[in-house]
Parts: C-alpha cells; sequence; structure tokens
C-alpha cells in the first residue's frame, strides 16, 4: 500500500540514505542525465539535515522508499543562490525552496506530483513564508539524449500558480551519463506567493 510521510527532524535523517540512492537513480533519466554517487549525495542532503524548518515528503511502498521531496527555506541554500537572486529583488529570508521531487516511474501518473507540491506549500505556509520556489535544469530541445515521448512540465507547474523568474537562473556542474566529466548546467527558477 503506497503511503505519504512528512519527515522532518530524525525521521529526515534516518530516511537521508534512502533518499540518495533514489536521486541517484530517478535522476539519471531526462532531463537531468546525472551520473551521480552516494557521497556527494550525503554532503548535498546534509543542508536538509541541518535545516530547522526542512521537510521531505517521503513516498513508501510498504517500507521501501519509491519517492520524495524536499523542501527548506531558501535562505538555507543561500550559498549556492545567491548569485542567481542578486538582482532579483526576492527577499531569501521569506522564501521557501522545494529542493527536488523523484518518483521512480512505476508510481508516477497517481496524482503524487500534485500531493507534493500540496505538503511543501502547507508547510511553508505554516512557518509564515511568503514565496516558494524551485529550479529546473534547462536542456536544449534537440538535446540527443531527450526522449520523443517527453511530456514537459511547465504546463504542470504553471497550472499550480508557479511563474519563471526572468533572469533568475543557477548554474550548477555535474557529470552527464554521457560525458567523460563535469559540466555546468542552468537552471531556471520559478517562483508563486503563498
Amino acid at each position: 500500500m503506497i503511503r505519504l510521510e512528512n519527515l522532518t527532524g530524525a525521521d529526515l535523517s534516518d530516511a537521508i540514505e534512502d533518499i540518495a540512492r533514489l536521486r541517484i537513480a530517478v535522476f539519471r533519466d531526462w532531463p537531468y542525465l546525472y551520473d551521480g554517487d552516494l557521497e556527494y549525495e550525503r554532503r548535498y542532503l546534509q543542508s536538509y539535515e541541518l535545516s530547522d524548518a526542512a521537510i521531505v515528503i517521503g513516498v513508501y511502498d510498504g517500507d521501501w522508499l519509491v519517492g520524495a521531496s524536499t523542501g527548506a527555506p531558501l535562505a538555507d541554500h543561500a550559498g549556492d543562490f545567491q548569485e542567481a537572486f542578486e538582482s532579483s529583488g526576492i527577499d531569501l529570508k521569506t522564501t521557501y525552496y522545494c529542493g527536488e521531487s523523484v518518483l521512480l516511474p512505476r508510481y508516477r501518473g497517481r496524482g503524487i506530483g500534485q500531493e507534493f507540491f500540496d505538503r511543501r506549500e502547507a508547510y511553508a505556509r505554516g512557518l509564515g513564508y511568503r514565496n516558494i520556489c524551485f529550479c529546473a535544469v534547462i536542456r536544449p530541445p534537440d538535446h540527443p539524449l531527450r526522449p520523443s515521448q517527453y511530456r514537459p512540465l511547465e504546463g504542470f507547474w504553471e497550472g499550480r500558480g508557479y511563474a519563471r523568474l526572468p533572469g533568475v537562473v543557477a548554474h550548477f556542474s555535474w557529470k552527464d551519463v554521457d560525458q567523460a566529466g563535469e559540466t555546468v548546467k542552468p537552471l531556471q527558477f520559478w517562483l508563486r506567493s503563498l
């Protein structure tokens, strides 16, 4: 039976290893094409463990974690995103950040993506945040690894009230599955008011 759980504090920390493995598995596919490693994932996810206002929405099939969606105050990620937000006029202290949503393919199409956003938005609103945002990798439409059946998510995000933040783009490096080393990728930020 599928169940969703809000994980915070010690429960969040207990799930970190499983979240790391899930991120590696799901982000290997389009559009991230991430050739990840467990050590990097542990370091990355530590920011959620250290944040008093972080949440993970865990999706379980029995005891098996099959999906996860993260959130934390944007200010907790300020070092990574400071340059992208520098001239945006957006107050990082009043903005909550949705880090990622990963779900194994066989569990998709059941409304879990909507629930990920519903729960993170409600959590951020309950903490008094005024805005909520996320970012998504920008890939060229003619990328050779883009699957022909891929359905872009922009319509889903816009339907939830999110809009692109013009000029608010972060740049991160990771190794793609078809590359010998890391390359820099742009990630577009999206935002909505709470």
